[in-house]
């Protein structure tokens, strides 16, 4: 076995030991049980999991920070729904693993239609405002989802699909033919209107595209194109006179809805953590709720201020872990498709990442995407449980 890769050596080795230790049990039917269990479970990417896990738990703690006094008499609320949301995100990551991630190349059409189906009906009167976007469903028990969110696991599934089946073969034509399937999706969260999302989409056709082998010069000439949109869409007046004050157009220094006091009151807060913070609960900008929309847009600045410089680089030491196994895991896969996968699920974080925290630190636009795994939203949290899922299934499945 002296010239078989490393990984594949470790993974005969497991295979010898879990062959052993089904032979070894008694037990009928629920002996096979364990054994798949076990295989399986010793196939899974657990530096991967393991960073995942600790940035949702702490996601919970600093929710917790900057939401108890919100309301005294329920300063759990907002955990707890949180923490309902990690269940469900867990429940769908399990049963997304338990399916084999090529099954998901043979229906990326069907991917691609529900995504589509479930933008456009909440555009109805099926859907709700909130927030001023008509953006979300209203579920039992006052929850409420986000199809926007959901859209960027249909679009990794339906868009890595469409271009495995035509790898080597992306002319121009073909390119006009996938961001035309693009198009719709980002024209009907563009409708609710949602400009944050269609920023974090279009990272994710980009980020396939590149790993999909096409040129340079098309990948230039997209990249022009998108950013001429959300400038057309800021300048034609499409947002409505909340979103432009979030990102800063219109705003001045003293108006406390536009972002200029909300970047101020981040910044603040970041500051005075220093290098060791002030301590869990007793930041004063978070425990005085000066940060706006701190548990969701702005949740690394409870970070900063109660854990400062030290807890602030832990957590993006974890996000570096995250990024690092999922391309780790696309030079892994064992097919085009794979890597596509982890492609656009790898675009999709990093930008998420460096916008909103780059947004925290005034380096990047209030555009109120939310920090993976870390911020208040259930359609969120549940779409990065799935995304993660694509990640292990492809790591899980390398030599299958």
């Amino acid at each position: 076995m002296a010239n078989i890769h490393p990984e594949r050596r470790r993974h005969h080795r497991r295979m010898q030991r879990a062959a052993a230790y089904g032979s070894g049990s008694g037990s009928q039917g629920g002996g096979k049980g364990q054994l798949i269990d076990r295989e399986f479970a010793g196939r899974l990417d657990w530096i991967l999991l393991g960073a995942c896990a600790l940035i949702a738990l702490f996601g919970l703690v600093m929710i917790y920070s900057s939401t108890h006094n919100k309301d005294p008499k329920d300063p759990y609320f907002y955990v707890v729904r949180q923490g309902l949301a990690l269940v469900i995100g867990i429940g769908v990551f399990s049963g997304l693993l338990r399916i084999d991630y090529r099954k998901f190349r043979d229906f990326s059409m069907l991917a691609y239609v529900l995504t589509v189906a479930a933008l456009f009906f909440v555009l109805t009167p099926i859907g709700s405002e909130s927030k001023g976007a008509t953006s979300w469903y209203e579920l039992p028990f006052k929850f409420q989802l986000q199809p926007a969110e959901l859209a960027k696991f249909g679009l990794i599934v339906a868009l890595a699909g469409y271009v495995n089946e035509h790898r080597g073969d992306i002319d121009p034509w073909r390119l006009t033919v996938i961001v035309g399937l693009a198009l719709i999706p980002l024209g009907l969260v563009q409708l609710q209107p949602d400009l944050g999302t269609n920023m974090v989409l279009l990272m994710i056709v980009i980020g396939i595209l590149a790993v999909a082998g096409v040129r340079g010069r098309y990948l230039l000439a997209l990249t022009a194109l998108g950013i001429t949109a959300i400038f057309a869409v800021v300048s034609v007046g499409v947002l409505k006179e909340y979103q432009l004050a979030r990102l800063g157009i219109g705003s001045s220094a003293d108006d406390t809805q536009g972002s200029a006091y909300n970047v101020k009151q981040a910044t603040a807060a970041l500051g005075a953590g220093g290098l060791s913070g002030e301590g869990f609960l007793q930041g004063s900008q978070t425990r005085l709720g000066f940060v706006p929309e701190q548990h969701t847009d702005f949740i690394f600045t409870a970070v900063g201020e109660e854990f400062g410089f030290i807890g602030a680089s832990a957590l993006l030491l974890l996000f570096a872990i995250v990024l690092w196994r999922t391309w780790r895991i696309a030079q892994l896969a064992r097919d085009h498709y794979g890597t596509l996968v982890c492609a656009g699920v790898l675009a999709m974080f990093t930008f998420m990442i460096f916008e909103n925290i780059g947004m925290t630190l005034d380096i990047m636009p209030v555009t109120g995407i939310p920090l993976p795994l870390m911020s208040y939203g259930g359609s969120s949290l549940i779409t990065c449980c799935a995304c993660i899922a694509l990640v292990s299934n492809v790591y899980a499945n390398r030599f299958n």
